[in-house]
Formats: C-alpha cells, structure tokens, sequence
C-alpha cells in the first residue's frame, strides 16, 4: 500500500477515507457503520442482519430491485456483509460511474422506508436463513461455544440471532435501529481507485454533506470478565461428521500480542489471522496439519482468528476422519500444543509464517475492492486505517521471544473452551 491516503472527517462527522489507484479505469465505494451485533441485546439480536436486508427493499428514489438493476447495467456490482462489530455496504463500477454509488448510499442512509409488508416478507427470509445454517453442525457448535465463552459480552450470540427475537421483533424495533445506527457521524466512507482526490472529496460532500449527525450511540459497557477454569461444551445433531474447535481467550486487534498471535498461528497451523479478506492458502507443512491430518486423525486442520474491537477467540478446529474418535484427535491436539512449549517455534518456521502471512495479506489487497475492504476494517475495527498500512512491518518487528511470551500468555488450558460436535447417527437434517 505504497498510494497516498487521505483522510478527514464532514462537519456532521462522517469519517471519508480516500485512496487513489490509477492502474484500472475503476472505483469501489463502502459505507461503514460501526454497529453488528456487539451492540444488540436480548430480545433484538439479529436486528442489524436484518436491517441490512432491509436496506435492499427500497426509497422513494430508488424502488425496491432498482439497486441490483441500476448498478449491473452500468457494469458493476453491490454488495453488502454484517458481522461482530460493523454493517457495510459497498459498490466496484467502472470509475466514471462511480457517483451513483455515492447517491445509493446517501439515499438509503436517511430513506429506507421498510414498509410492515416488507418486513414480514424478510422475517420468513432470515428464518429460513438460521435454519439453513442450523443444517450445519459448525454453526451450531460455534453457536453453543461463542455462548459458554461469553456470558456478559454481547459477542456472546451469533449475528444472524437468536430465533426467538426473530420472531417477536417488529418493523420499530428494525427501523429504531437503522434511524440511530445509519448516521454519519457512525458511519465511514472509504472509496479506492480512478479518480482526483479533492474532486472525489467535493462529490462525496455533496451527498453526504447535508445529512444531520445524529446522538452518539452508547459505549458497550460489559466487557467479559476473566475465565477462571477450562470451559466445554458437547453439541449433538445431525450428520455422520464430528468436529473439534479448541478456542481461546485472544486480544483485540489493536492490542501488541495481535501480531505475534498471528505469526503464532500462521507457524503453528499455517492460517494468517490478518483479516475477513484473504486467501486461505495450503498449511500442509504446519505442525498441526502433520499432528492431525498426516496421521489421518482428522480430515482437516486449521487455525485462526478475526480483528476484532474487544477480545475475542483465538480458534483451533478439525474435521474428524471417519472411525476416528473426538477423544484420540483431541489428545493429539493437546500433544502438539505441549510439544509447542516444549520445541518453540524456530526462527526457520517465523520466518515461513512471516512470508505467508504477507502473501495472504497481499493477496487481499490486490483488488481495489480488496483495498476498500481492509481500509473500511481498519478504520472501523481499530478506528485507524493505517492498521493495515503499517502491519508489514508490525509483523517485522515480531521475535521468537514475543512467539514465546503470547504462547505462554494464551494457550493455556485456564484460557480455553473446547468444543465437541457429536454426530446423532440415523437423526434427520432439517429440511
């Protein structure tokens, strides 16, 4: 990211971020609003996954189905993601078009009309959606552990909710949320690619320029207390697979110990852990892969972690092979963590996960819409941009002592929950 950025913030406090990339005659645009579901609450979780369906069913400007049609006809295209800690949205156009995307996203941040009929249309769309995810035995076990990890932190539900408040929330609940959250002085701009910096700034002021700030939304105030013992929890259901995850207690993003936990795992079970983005790549060479997948313990092994505003998880998990058992793969998991302690990583191994975690994260960022990405990540998860610009050489910086020292300080058996998804033979999937 070698591309001048600039960054200022509209007198109604929205945040903009802009990059210019002149190599390709195109432009991507993102709305970042800084809520997902660490700011819900029982009785609303989910509120801001539906909310941004919602935000798809239409203006007064733009009518329902007039987004996909209006932005593919132009030769581009729109998308939009919820998650722990934002709600984006965002459009990749050819760059002389790129305005459009500035008047869809200035349009619905104050227009969305969620009518009561579209809401209840949407309502049996996410519950066939959670139902759909509850066909999969890795949600419902993650469902259950993120619940035993986080008792007092509101990380401790899935973001699609909880189906009882998806039955039982209604179109003020969705539309209270929008009109607090979808403000500017919540949200971030950030546009990347072929255009002129100040008269990119000047078009973006013009949109978004007369939208009133709104009130600040409240600090989330229960963080989690420390783990005092290991916790576990066994799921049943459907399949003929069992799975493992072995998560730990891991820092937020812009904590020290977020770099070398990275580094960590990127040596240990070959993942980058910088970011939603990129690549996953091959870990055929990592210790955990040749502990549980070369001795045919598992079918797959793999490691990693996402940034994150508050502490989250650290996660271990493997696939199981068929007439293995959860206790032998376990063990053997538990073997290569002790062997870790015992047999550090070496400097030839850091300096391998080092040269994969930077491929991964430029792999990423290769895209302009892959730019926009981890600039609207960093800036809304750390609440600096430069996270991403400096993490090269962050990454630098890392020794075999710091390896040791977050080793030493995280996977430990106090700090972790261990997860077992148990497959009820001869019981259906839900259709």
């Amino acid at each position: 990211m070698t591309q001048p950025v600039t960054k200022t913030t509209l007198d109604n406090g929205l945040t903009v971020v802009l990059k210019e990339m002149r190599h390709a005659p195109v432009a991507s645009f993102m709305i970042w609003y800084r809520v997902g579901s660490r700011q819900e609450k029982p009785g609303i979780t989910g509120v801001s996954h539906w909310v941004e369906h919602m935000m798809f069913k239409g203006t007064p400007n733009f009518p329902n189905g007039a987004l996909d049609r209006l932005v593919s006809r132009e030769g581009g295209h729109l998308n939009a993601f919820t998650w722990l800690d934002f709600t984006a949205y965002y459009e990749t156009m050819p760059a002389n078009r790129i305005g459009l995307a500035l008047e869809i996203e200035a349009d619905r941040m104050t227009n969305t009309l969620m009518t009561p009929e579209e809401v209840e249309s949407e309502r049996t769309v996410i519950l066939s959606e959670r139902q759909m995810y509850e066909n999969d035995p890795r949600f419902l076990m993650n469902e259950e552990l993120t619940a035993v990890a986080f008792r007092v932190h509101p990380y401790h539900h899935e973001v699609i909710g909880d189906e009882a408040d998806l039955r039982s929330m209604t179109r003020d609940d969705l539309y209270g949320h929008y009109r607090r959250a979808y403000v500017p002085n919540n949200a971030i701009a950030i546009i990347v690619g072929d255009f002129d910096t100040a008269a990119m700034l000047a078009q973006i002021k013009t949109h978004f320029g007369p939208i009133p700030a709104g009130a600040a939304l409240p600090p989330v105030m229960r963080q989690e207390p420390k783990q005092r013992g290991e916790r576990r929890v066994i799921v049943n259901g459907p399949g003929d697979t069992a799975y493992l995850t072995m998560a730990f207690r891991a820092p937020a993003a812009a904590h020290p110990d977020y770099y070398p936990l990275t580094l960590l795992n990127a040596a240990f079970a070959g993942g980058s852990s910088l970011g939603m983005f990129g690549g996953g790549g091959s870990n055929k060479s990592s210790r955990l892969y040749k502990a549980l997948v070369d001795t045919e313990l598992a079918a797959s092994a793999y490691g990693g972690m996402t940034p994150t505003i508050d502490p989250f998880l650290y996660s271990i998990s493997a696939v199981v092979r068929n007439g293995r058992t959860l206790a032998e793969v376990e063990s053997a998991l538990e073997a290569e963590l002790d062997r870790l302690a015992d047999q550090p990583i070496t400097q030839a191994e850091l300096d391998k996960a080092l040269k994969r975690a930077k491929a991964q994260f430029v792999m990423a960022g290769e895209s302009i819409t892959g730019q926009t990405q981890l600039l609207g990540m960093a800036e809304a998860v750390v609440g600096d941009y430069g996270w991403f610009e400096t993490v090269l050489d962050k990454l630098n910086e890392v020794t075999l002592t710091d390896i040791e020292r977050v080793r030493r300080d995280y996977l430990h058996k106090k700090n972790r929950i261990v997860g077992w998804y148990e497959p009820e033979i001869g019981m259906r999937t839900e259709q």
